[in-house]
């Protein structure tokens, strides 16, 4: 295993920590091996759940190891299936993942911080994509943020590489949850916990019906929705009818995944 990327399983959950100091930066086969971590994560029946975060206190992650840039590397080289750092545009991917942003978050790391479902970031991080100011198109940025925030918002920060601070980042929805310096990855894992107390066939329902109606009007989403197969899984699930009985009977659900 790369010591650039540490990984450990804790029941359904992985949680991964890029770890390259002084800045967690993402070179070529840090992109791949994250990547790698990834597609296991989404083929592995017993995990559910993903947590990603940066070692040490100041940087999730600087992005694109520049270094590594001058030296040679391509902004067009294979990142990875799922794009650079594994999160970009990652493939079927139908489990949730919650980023722990426990310091600086700029360039490809903020676009890894887009990929993920839920975001808890510390006070004292921040984000940027300052890839203008290297003459880089900041693709996955430039596609996502529009989606994120408002558009002139989104333009602004893109055209100018400006700092977005925890406070902003909370005021327009790019963080679910601000918790003091050191905290995330307990919130983090405090979330995790909760989702995993949830009936298992929700989750990856929910992620693919919100990723295939995201461009689709309300009526087509409708269609699209009443043709998945992982809706009607948990339509015909015994675990809905477990969820009913529990109501009616005042005590926890007890689901078990069928």
């Amino acid at each position: 295993m790369s010591d650039a990327v540490k990984v450990h399983r804790d029941g359904p959950v992985l949680e991964v920590v890029i770890d390259r100091p002084k800045a967690n930066a993402i070179d070529l086969a840090t992109s791949r091996r994250l990547n790698e971590v990834f597609t296991r994560f989404r083929d592995d029946p017993e995990l559910r759940f993903a947590i990603v975060t940066g070692a040490g206190d100041r940087f999730f992650s600087a992005g694109w190891d520049l270094k590594a840039a001058a030296e040679g590397e391509q902004s067009d080289s294979d990142w990875g299936p799922g794009g650079f750092a594994g999160l970009n545009h990652p493939r079927n991917l139908d489990k949730p993942v919650i980023a722990a942003v426990n310091g600086i978050a700029c360039g490809g790391g903020f676009e890894l911080v887009l990929g993920a479902d839920i975001i808890v970031m510390e006070e004292h991080a921040k984000f940027a994509l300052p890839e203008i100011n290297v003459g880089v198109l900041a693709d996955a940025g430039t596609i996502k943020l529009r989606r994120r925030i408002p558009y002139h918002v989104a333009v602004e920060f893109l055209m100018t590489g400006r700092w977005m601070d925890a406070a902003e980042a909370k005021h327009w929805g790019l963080a679910n949850h601000v918790v003091p310096t050191g905290g995330a990855l307990a919130k983090a894992r405090e979330i995790a916990r909760q989702l995993a107390a949830g009936p298992p066939l929700l989750f990856p329902a929910i992620k693919q019906l919100l990723r295939l109606t995201e461009s689709v009007p309300e009526h087509g989403a409708f269609a699209v929705h009443d043709a998945l197969d992982s809706v009607q899984r948990v339509v015909r699930s015994e675990d809905l009818k477990e969820g009913a009985r529990a109501f009616a009977e005042k005590r926890p659900p007890r689901w078990s995944g069928r």
